[in-house]
């Protein structure tokens, strides 16, 4: 990916700057590495008890904005940053006698494994000598001082070995301006407010717990939210020509290495034994779906084929990675394996990536960008079979007139791929949907198919998914629409408010009725025995579309009033112009 090299000389130069605020205020702290990272820096520090004697503590948050007002100090001195080289021998001497320790590892490291004969330092003005390879503002005046502010303090083992020493890093971001840097912020506080592991909770979608970690309990709104959500999955599929399969969860160990899956996931795969038998849990559907192509001989008249499976994957992922939806140990992936004959490849890719797009425009993803990862370091199949089918998909993308920028190595290991990343509401950008081209894994399955000529010959497999993960694209959805989802979706779209137990009958007529012009109409009448204001309350926290309320005023009109979720009070109406207005937006899923 491409980098925007004056934001990242700007990150740079703050992390230096951390540096020498650190150091003045910690006069004994060690100075790590500092790096910048997506959207900042960090700065690492070692704090030997030296370094504390004249703080009297370790750095905390509570510091932070000490060291921020040190650093805009230091920036106002319009210090110049000057790069040099200096001798391998130079640069050891001079970050000895300065007692930094991890400056002379990460010196002595350089010139071992990169045969250097000089390192890159930089000067910060007369107060700063470090090693660096480059990239930084000409003067700190340039800096936009306005546009960074430090985040956070964690911990951090050097070199994320836990068995070296916990040093403290020192998080910062950076941006070209105040206004991005408040627009980030903003979109934090508003991220925290989305989190989808609370939303979840709060709307009873789904929980965790400790006898299954890392395991999604689907609750019966979540899974009401889930049927929706595939609902339309499964009706762009049928339109698409596209048939569901199911394969098993246990699968022999032997497959899994033919399929080139142990020698890339097996560390991640969980196993058992059957009849003296090794078999594994599915990281993956595609052997599967392969072994179902082959029960028998295949004419190409039949392709392609287009082989569904929504199917349950496990992966034993660490514990510390583990994020709510976003990072499970078993997902259900919309895998497809589309078998293609060669010249039909560029036709079923073309159609996979308009499915993929009219899917995300009816969910409400309107801002979609396509990289294209090629060949990683890890492969499977020759590097002329790799380059034709990089070349391929280069090819469909620029006749589709899809813009698409190249994502160096980041490819499958049986082929390269087109990934579709989103955009949410808060700007946050997703990989979701990705199209792989896959020459490989036929040859190793001698997976083939009878030409018009009467030869055998190997189709291509284009492995695709649309949603990728049901539970994170779930968790993205969720954070999307912070919980109020659009009416088609909304596990619960309806509640219908008695004002007394006396129009309780009547809401209860009214329920009926609806039900009776759409029986998938998910509707619920409130029993309760709470005042009115307080389910109408909580009507709004579950976010609810629509609240129905009836007292003995609209039996007696034959009305209901009418609230809605963003609007507001829309005031009496008819049940059938409210059922037509329902089904008019659940059809156009506004």
């Amino acid at each position: 990916m491409e980098k925007n090299t004056e934001i990242e000389n700007i990150r740079h130069s703050f992390a230096h700057l951390t540096n020498i605020a650190v150091r003045r205020l910690y006069p004994k702290a060690q100075p790590a590495i500092g790096p910048t990272i997506e959207n900042g820096f960090y700065q690492d520090f070692a704090l030997p008890a030296e370094a504390l004697a004249k703080a009297g503590h370790f750095i905390t948050d509570a510091d932070l904005p000490r060291i921020e007002q040190e650093m805009k100090a230091i920036a106002s001195q319009n210090l110049a940053f000057k790069k040099e080289l200096w001798s391998a021998k130079k640069a050891v001497a001079y970050f000895t006698k300065e007692k930094q320790p991890y400056k002379v590892i990460i010196a002595k490291d350089l010139i071992k494994e990169k045969r250097l004969a000089k390192l890159g330092i930089m000067l910060t003005g007369d107060i700063l000598v470090d090693l660096c390879r480059g990239g930084h503002v000409k003067n700190t005046k340039e800096l936009p001082i306005d546009g960074f502010k430090l985040t956070r303090v964690a911990g951090a083992y050097w070199r994320g070995d836990e068995k070296n020493p916990m040093l403290t890093r020192v998080y910062g971001i950076a941006f070209e301006t105040k206004k991005e840097l408040d627009q980030y912020l903003w979109q934090q506080e508003e991220a925290k407010k989305r989190d989808h592991k609370k939303l979840g909770q709060e709307l009873d979608l789904f929980s965790f717990h400790e006898e299954g970690p890392g395991f999604v309990f689907w609750h019966p709104k979540g899974m009401l939210l889930r049927q929706a959500l595939m609902s339309l999955h499964q009706e762009l599929h049928k339109k698409a020509g596209y048939q569901e399969v199911s394969t098993p969860m246990l699968l022999s160990e032997d497959l899994w290495k033919r399929s080139g899956h142990w020698d890339h996931y097996k560390d991640n795969m969980y196993f058992t034994k059957i009849d003296d038998r090794i078999f594994a849990i599915k990281p993956m559907n595609c052997p599967g779906t392969i072994l179902i192509y082959k029960v028998r001989p295949r004419s190409y008249r039949e392709l392609p084929l287009k082989f569904a499976e929504a199917g349950e994957v496990h992966r034993h992922e660490p514990s510390g990675t583990l994020n709510g939806l976003f990072r499970v140990r078993a997902f259900r992936q919309d895998d497809t394996h589309i078998f293609t004959r060669p010249d039909q490849v560029e036709q079923e890719v073309s159609g996979v990536i308009s499915l993929i797009l009219e899917f995300y425009k009816i969910i409400g993803f309107q801002d979609v960008h396509v990289e294209l990862s090629t060949r990683p370091k890890k492969y499977i199949g020759s590097l002329a079979v790799w380059r034709k089918a990089e070349d391929t998909l280069k090819k469909i993308l620029v006749s589709s007139n899809i813009d698409y920028k190249i994502n160096e190595g980041d490819g499958a290991f049986y082929g390269p791929k087109i990934d579709f990343h989103i955009k949410d509401s808060l700007g946050r950008s997703w990989q979701l949907g990705t199209i792989q081209l896959d020459f490989a894994m036929p040859e190793r399955f001698d997976v083939t198919y009878v030409d018009k000529d009467g030869k055998e010959k190997r189709p291509i497999i284009i492995h695709r998914t649309v949603i990728g993960s049901i539970q994170r694209f779930m968790g993205v959805l969720i954070e999307h629409y912070a919980g109020a989802f659009p009416l088609w979706l909304s596990p619960e779209q309806v509640w219908i408010l008695p004002v007394s137990d006396k129009s309780l009958a009547f809401a209860k007529k009214i329920h009926g009725e609806l039900l009776e012009k759409d029986k998938n109409l998910r509707v619920t009448v409130k029993e309760e025995n709470e005042t009115l204001g307080k389910k109408i309350r909580e009507g709004q926290m579950q976010k609810i579309p629509y609240l129905v309320i009836v007292g003995e005023k609209e039996e007696q009109q034959g009305t209901i009033s009418v609230r809605d979720r963003q609007k507001g009070d829309l005031g009496q109406t008819t049940l059938e112009a409210f059922s037509a207005k329902m089904k008019q937006e659940i059809e156009e899923k506004k």
